[in-house]
């Protein structure tokens, strides 16, 4: 067959058919599961799964809707980030976090950055109980209160007043996204800077998805251990990235 004929076949070929929105959703609905899952193992109980799966539901839609395949991601990546930011958006919505928990986080936070501050080395647990005049089983409740809280979410305030950076203003757009690449860059450099247990434990839980139950059998710990190990790198990171709000808002 010369090339002509081959190209000119190529060009005559039918396009395989397009793939329906609902054939979309319909192939993707475990994948809702699973997210679901994975992130119920971050809350408390009183979080149902069945919420977030009726969210990611609802996001899936949208991205069979609005998805184009001729960006070059494939519908799964695409998809996988829609769900869950529908699921991520459900909880911030509900507020499902007592105030008291975000209060208690801001000033374990606060006092681990003034710690760190006056004595240039890290803080560690019992230091940070005892500048805070309470009993390190408490402390070591608010740091495991504050791992089931932040659901990767390091960027959005919740009750303490921070600003969200991943809702952009439509006026503000470049502003903002410039905000949010300087962060995530000072963010890096933070968990860089971070004891090598709690960066190993975010890198497990956040890069590897492993759940806490595996990264205590990893570092043969118990699951609560890894807890705590979690939400403290996760208020120590929140208390060295506070310089950056408010150099941000002067």
């Amino acid at each position: 067959m010369t090339l002509a004929a081959e190209s000119l076949m190529q060009r005559t070929a039918p396009t395989p058919p397009r793939v329906s929105e609902a054939d979309l959703v319909r192939r993707h609905t475990d994948l809702v599961k699973r997210i679901a899952h994975h992130l119920a193992a971050r809350l408390p109980a009183s979080v149902e799964v069945d919420d977030l799966i009726q969210a990611g539901v609802i996001g899936l839609i949208e991205a069979a809707r609005n998805f184009n395949g001729d960006r070059g991601a494939s519908f799964e990546t695409y998809a996988g980030i829609r769900i869950r930011g529908a699921m991520l958006d459900e909880l911030r919505q509900t507020d499902w976090a007592p105030r008291s928990v975000h209060r208690r986080e801001r000033e374990v936070a606060e006092a681990i950055r003034a710690f760190e501050q006056n004595t240039g080395r890290e803080a560690r647990d019992h230091e940070i109980a005892e500048k805070l005049g309470i009993a390190l089983g408490e402390y070591h409740g608010i740091v495991a209160d504050a791992a089931r809280c932040q659901i990767l979410s390091l960027d959005h305030g919740g009750d303490d007043g921070d600003e969200t950076l991943d809702a952009v203003d439509p006026e503000r757009g470049a502003l903002q996204k410039l905000q949010a690449e300087e962060f995530q860059r000072e963010l890096v450099s933070a968990i860089e800077a971070l004891p090598e247990r709690e960066k190993l434990v975010l890198s497990l839980y956040y890069e590897r998805e492993l759940n806490l139950r595996e990264i205590g059998e990893a570092l043969k710990v118990s699951e609560s251990r890894v807890c705590q190990i979690h939400g403290q790198a996760l208020l120590r990171l929140r208390g060295r990235l506070q310089h950056w709000k408010e150099t941000r808002d002067e």
